[in-house]
């Protein structure tokens, strides 16, 4: 008797509170949260280590999102500073899309406001070979670089300040054998109309390109030249992250990233690698990693120490023995080790060049 009047109790009061809305009833536990995912870098050298994409495109040209979606996938992907850089010739949705060349950075920059994400305006001119594909960031206005002639759209864009990017040199669409240095390369070059090259690209890496970076004193880029949604293209949810340049600027400014582009200050970062300079590399490297003693000591009565990286970037270490650890990213492990066999060290996953790694002495 009592087990019938506690169901009928429920079955009343559980319907009645059922019935309150019949027309609209709401499961907000089903809509997926927007968070941001940080990425760990350390500062270094007296810079802020900021994480930028300077290649991506949107349906004002032959991107499939709105600029709106770049902003807020730079979010929560971690990111600091994005260019969208729309085709200014290439636009198969120019019928369905109204708009001039500013159009994506227009409707963008409010959303970028609101996520702190710094928005650069900028435009890609889309060429065949030679010059190819080059990127114009930082204009005031993208109309203007959208001429007949590529080099006379590259001096509208230097006349308005911007930063030029050749992107994928090693493209194979455009060049099918190998990375080449074009005579018109060399003119766009001395007349300041080249100041960095993308030495990794969407899933590329072209290691000649890091050589001429380095040697002609251009800034490295790595860049997502994202077309699709990022976490359809990229496996983000299995440890995998877009194409991102590191940029050492003074503060966390339009102005500043600028200024270091212009002064070389950047290190490309792709699938868990790192290409550029030396002293870039071996700074970042130095800043993440650290060996602590523990006090404590292994059968053999060796010494254990922690090693921990505060950093997003998992390095790859060898010692004098030849010895390989990887240290996770933003972990601690802890070993046995001889400090005299890491007096020098070799980070394998950071390229100083197309045949160079990483060589580190310890204090």
């Amino acid at each position: 008797m009592n087990t019938k009047i506690t169901l009928a109790f429920i079955l009343l009061f559980g319907l009645k509170s059922f019935a309150q809305d019949l027309n609209n009833v709401q499961f907000p536990h089903m809509q997926k949260t927007s968070v941001r995912k940080e990425i760990r870098m350390p500062n270094i050298l007296g810079y802020q280590t900021l994480k930028c994409d300077f290649h991506m495109h949107t349906i004002f040209s032959d991107g499939v999102v709105w600029p709106t979606v770049r902003v807020d996938e730079a979010w929560e992907e971690g990111l600091d500073a994005i260019a969208i850089t729309d085709h200014i010739e290439n636009q198969p949705s120019k019928k369905y899309v109204t708009g001039d060349h500013n159009a994506s950075y227009e409707m963008a920059i409010d959303r970028a406001n609101e996520k702190n994400i710094l928005l650069i305006r900028a435009g890609e001119v889309t060429r065949k070979m030679p010059p190819g594909h080059l990127n114009a960031l930082f204009l005031d206005d993208v109309n203007p670089i959208d001429t007949k002639e590529p080099i006379d759209a590259l001096l509208a864009a230097k006349k308005q300040g911007a930063f030029i990017l050749w992107n994928h040199p090693g493209w194979k669409a455009q060049q099918p054998d190998t990375c080449l240095w074009m005579p018109m390369h060399q003119e766009l070059f001395e007349k300041g109309l080249i100041n960095g090259i993308e030495v990794f690209n969407e899933q590329e890496f072209y290691p000649i390109v890091l050589d001429w970076c380095l040697n002609k004193k251009l800034a490295v880029i790595s860049n997502s030249d994202i077309h699709d949604v990022t976490s359809h293209f990229f496996d983000i949810e299995n440890g995998h992250h877009r194409p991102v340049t590191l940029v050492f600027a003074k503060d966390r400014s339009l102005k500043s990233i600028q200024e270091a582009m212009f002064e070389n200050r950047t290190l490309a970062w792709f699938d868990n690698k790192l290409a550029g300079k030396k002293e870039f590399l071996e700074a970042i490297f130095k800043a993440s990693v650290t060996a602590k003693p523990t006090g404590k000591t292994d059968g053999k009565n060796r010494e254990i120490y922690e090693i921990t990286n505060i950093s997003a970037i998992p390095f790859i270490v060898e010692n004098m023995k030849g010895q390989v650890t990887t240290v996770p990213a933003e972990s601690t492990i802890t070993m046995t080790l001889d400090l005299m066999d890491y007096q020098e060290l070799t980070i394998r996953n950071c390229y100083t060049g197309s045949n160079s790694i990483l060589h580190v002495n310890m204090p």
